[in-house]
């Protein structure tokens, strides 16, 4: 097996926690349409099903960091597949026994710790096996994989439902697109075994024969041998410097690039991405006046928009870099809101409100979808990468949380019905947070292309 199918092979087995992710996240969107018909839930209800799944990710990835470090990245994503299954499993159990929103709320919990354990410890695996001139590619896998999970779940939750009356629907069709998460997620646990561990977790353990035995596979033996000098020298830098093996998590400096980061991962949810993919049957029938029976089709053609542009986004990450894809994927999220808002605004809903959502959908996919995954998962040093990104990760998913829970109220609020929005309210309030990601990203974001991550590393002068 050649060192570019090796590396490739289990970038691929990694980046399936991302497709669990755009899966489990995804599934909640054409089930919910539905499942809020079953149980006759209002707004705040509906909002609580959908969120209930962000709790179990805010929690899973604030215990993700301690779990990388004393287990490894490998042995967390076995974990997280783990909860996975159990998930997908347990939220078909209403089918078998009673019918209980408080049962199902439990299960998609447990699939929210699994996501969270893996949206931390996936793409930072990834960073770390990867060769510097294409990381960023790499990394990219990780959200192309979870737009292929949104993806691949609109074409089964359409396949169900199209296979079912709108009553079957409603009744029991639902629970059937949770089901379908156990194939992914089986895939995902059982092919996990055959991925080697972090080669940087092992030097951070000691174990540096280990580390320099994978570096060797992936990069060839005169390059394995700069590679584990420089992740020795970095661990042996930030241990001098720190004058004790323990990180003062709290100095101005290390503070500092944890906030950077964080306030980075946060504003990725502020862009509005998920009230889009998460309510989007909602926005397809209110908002945009679609019928039913047109609603699972244009999810579909909104997870292909999705899926394209994140192309865009890996080939050209490690040609242009981080910082310029963020610019352009920043103006045309506001373009795309733009359109939908004004278009809602003056009550002219019609082809340029749709073109408006696609734009929106297209600009995020080639920047802050993969691109947040790519800074995150190589700005940390080496020493602090674990907690750092767990923090990260936990403040995105705490985000996630109140941008899901907020949209659906916001939306059938008086406020925004009222003659001077006309629902379109959240879309300006989504634009502002776009504005602040530029001025985030022009002060205080590093350009990371073609830097080892022990470069990266001192740019921070840690």
């Amino acid at each position: 097996m050649t060192k570019k199918t090796f590396l490739l092979l289990i970038t691929a087995v990694s980046a399936l926690g991302g497709l669990l992710f755009g899966y489990d996240t995804g599934v909640i969107n054409g089930a919910q349409f539905y499942l809020s018909k079953h149980f006759d839930l209002d707004s705040a209800m509906k909002g609580w099903v959908v969120g209930s799944a962000l709790l179990g990710c805010l929690v899973g990835a604030i215990g993700a960091g301690p779990l990388s470090i004393k287990f490894g990245r490998k042995h967390s994503l076995i974990l997280s597949a783990i909860l996975f299954s159990l998930s997908a499993y347990g939220s078909g159990l209403p089918v078998i026994f009673s019918e209980s929103v408080s049962l199902l709320v439990v299960f998609r919990i447990i699939g929210g710790l699994g996501i969270g354990i893996a949206s931390m410890n996936a793409p930072m695996y990834i960073a770390e096996i990867a060769p510097s001139d294409i990381r960023g590619k790499m990394v990219t896998y990780y959200q192309l994989a979870i737009v292929v999970g949104f993806f691949v779940v609109f074409l089964a939750t359409y396949f169900i439902g199209n296979n079912l009356s709108e009553a079957e629907n409603i009744e029991f069709g639902w629970k059937y697109m949770f089901w379908s998460e156990l194939i992914p997620s089986c895939l995902f646990f059982i092919l996990l075994f055959f991925v080697p561990k972090s080669p940087r977790w092992l030097a951070l353990k000691g174990n540096d024969v280990a580390a320099l035995e994978i570096l060797t596979k992936i990069h060839g033996v005169a390059q394995a041998n700069k590679e584990i000098e420089a992740i020795k020298n970095s661990l042996k830098t930030s241990s001098t410097n720190t004058s004790t093996n323990k990180v003062n998590y709290f100095s101005k400096l290390i503070l500092g690039i944890i906030v950077i980061g964080t306030a980075l991962s946060v504003l990725q949810q502020f862009t509005g991405i998920n009230a889009v993919l998460y309510y989007g049957a909602d926005i397809f029938e209110k908002a945009l006046g679609f019928g039913k029976e047109d609603i699972l089709v244009q999810q579909i053609l909104l997870a292909f928009v999705n899926l394209i542009f994140t192309f865009v986004a890996m080939f050209t990450v490690d040609k242009f870099g981080r910082k310029p894809l963020l610019y352009i994927g920043s103006i045309g999220m506001i373009v795309g809101f733009l359109l939908l808002g004004i278009t809602l605004q003056q009550q002219s809903v019609g082809f340029l409100s749709l073109l408006g959502v696609l734009i929106f959908i297209a600009s995020f996919a080639l920047s802050m979808g993969p691109i947040v995954w790519v800074l995150l998962s190589e700005m940390f040093p080496n020493k602090i990468r674990s907690v750092a990104m767990s923090v990260a990760v936990a403040a995105q998913w705490a985000a996630n949380y109140v941008v899901s829970q907020s949209f659906p109220i916001v939306m059938d609020s008086e406020v925004n019905n009222g003659t001077t929005w006309n629902g379109s309210l959240p879309y300006f309030i989504f634009i502002a947070f776009i504005v602040i990601i530029m001025i985030v990203t022009y002060k205080y974001i590093p350009e990371t292309k073609g830097k080892s991550l022990e470069e990266i590393e001192r740019f921070w002068k840690v």
